[in-house]
């Protein structure tokens, strides 16, 4: 048996996300739905979608009983309401990261979703990497002991090119990019940040005796651009008084994808948290081991295969390691005191 699948609205992320479902086994591509009357016809002819499967409604893809499990893709800003679209008639769905803009959201949609058992997941496609299953094992195998404190930095210089030699020259930004657009939910924080903080969730979430909704802010920074998003942000937290976490993102500075997991008894160095096939090392007793991962496995398709496994096992929820409403909760009030300096 295949889950059958609807993509809401077709944007790149979609396009990225319907070709993952060539090598899934137990998933099928069945509608998508866009306002885009080019972009429908795109994708009806590169996926063959049959034209009862392609709408110009949103909400007809979701009333559609054909359609086991929609996909959210939108701009953030549109998350929300789709969201409650999907609970409103009881169809399961995957969101896009993030999921809301606001902790004051996730908590409205939180009784709905507790109330009628309704399938939620939200879209964070690194969870599904050999590389974050080797992290994984790692932390659960007590290889690098107990949990000390995580660094992970997501930063991609999209302000300033290179014009001659060491000269630079500011780019021309377009206020009605996502990316850029306060209205869209654009911004570092939410595009960027929102990758170190689960990432960090995650693994804290592995420790028994971590209280996850137990964090206190240390410090927070953040530097906003001629649009009014924001461009550069550092954020300091500890959870429960015992992992301090740092997380740095970025539309101003190449920093990189970097992550460093320290522990009692060891280290695990990450030079490409979201993407596998760098080097992964475990520093522990002044010996270094390199993990390399050369096959590399569309995540896309992994994630894609976890959440209709999950629906096919009938779970309210992903399975592991497959984000939980509870992550997202805590994932969400962490960026929402980080996008409004709460401390």
């Amino acid at each position: 048996m295949k889950i059958n699948w609807g993509l809401i609205g077709l944007g790149k992320i979609s396009n990225i996300f319907a070709e993952a479902f060539q090598d899934a086994n137990n998933s099928n591509l069945l509608a998508i739905a866009s306002k885009n009357d080019q972009r429908l016809d795109l994708f009806k002819k590169k996926y063959s979608i049959q034209d009862d499967f392609c709408f110009k409604d949103y909400e007809n893809l979701i009333k559609c009983d054909k359609v086991d499990v929609a996909y959210i893709s939108l701009p953030n800003s549109f998350h929300k309401e789709w969201i409650d679209k999907c609970l409103f008639y009881k169809k399961k769905f995957l969101v896009e990261k993030p999921a809301f803009n606001n902790f004051k959201d996730a908590k409205e949609v939180e009784s709905k979703i507790l109330k009628d058992e309704i399938f939620f997941s939200e879209g964070f496609m690194y969870k599904f990497n050999p590389q974050f299953k080797k992290i994984i094992e790692l932390v659960k195998n007590d290889e690098i002991g107990k949990l000390i404190a995580i660094k992970s930095t997501f930063g991609v210089n999209l302000i300033t090119k290179k014009k001659f030699f060491f000269f630079e020259k500011k780019r021309k930004i377009n206020p009605d990019n996502r990316l850029f657009n306060k209205k869209l939910g654009g911004g570092c924080i939410l595009d960027l940040g929102c990758y170190p903080i689960s990432f960090s969730t995650s693994l804290i979430s592995l420790q028994h005796n971590v209280d996850l909704k137990k964090f206190v802010i240390i410090d927070s920074k953040k530097e906003e651009g001629e649009t009014g998003v924001d461009i550069d942000a550092r954020l300091e937290y500890i959870f429960d008084n015992q992992i301090n976490v740092e997380i740095i993102s970025s539309f101003k500075k190449n920093i990189g994808k970097k992550s460093e997991i320290i522990g009692s008894k060891g280290t695990i160095i990450i030079d490409d948290t979201w993407i596998d096939g760098k080097i992964m090392s475990l520093v522990k007793d002044n010996n270094k081991t390199e993990y390399k991962f050369k096959n590399r496995i569309n995540p896309y398709t992994l994630e894609i295969e976890n959440v209709s496994q999950s629906i096919l096992n009938k779970s309210k929820s992903c399975l592991f390691p497959g984000t939980t409403f509870n992550e997202t909760l805590i994932n969400t009030k962490i960026l929402n005191d980080w996008l409004y300096e709460k401390k």
